[in-house]
């Protein structure tokens, strides 16, 4: 039997098509894995934030997906440095293939492009 992971997608709301281009993807290639985000259209308080941490402590891993709106998306930020802090698996990719300025949590980490291979062998390694 397969196991079924649970990974968080850390995204600007404005970048929500790349989510839910990610999350169809994953379905086309048939992953047993399940999607979560704590996407919010108003501002974020300290519950939130409360619930944001509990909801990616209770995930194998995390794929942050990077674009020219994360630097002022202060929820995708927090919820990237929250993966970091918790030592949960993080993926940060960028949506364009042109890249994207990355946010100062993310200083000098590895960024990756977004290809299935590379999303598959981070998924592979949970």
């Amino acid at each position: 039997m397969a196991i079924h992971h649970r990974i968080f997608i850390a995204f600007a709301i404005e970048d929500k098509f790349a989510r839910d281009n990610l999350v169809f993807q994953a379905k086309q290639n048939r992953t047993p894995f399940e999607f979560t985000d704590m996407s919010v259209k108003q501002p974020w308080d300290s519950a939130w934030k409360t619930n944001c941490r509990a909801r990616i402590k209770g995930c194998d891993g995390v794929i942050a997906l990077l674009s020219n709106n994360t630097r002022t998306a202060d929820g995708a930020r927090w919820e990237i440095q929250c993966a970091l802090d918790e030592r949960i698996p993080l993926l940060p990719v960028y949506i364009h293939d042109a890249g994207c300025t990355v946010p100062p949590e993310l200083a000098g980490k590895k960024i990756y492009h977004w290809t299935w291979p590379n999303i598959s062998n981070f998924l592979d390694r949970l």
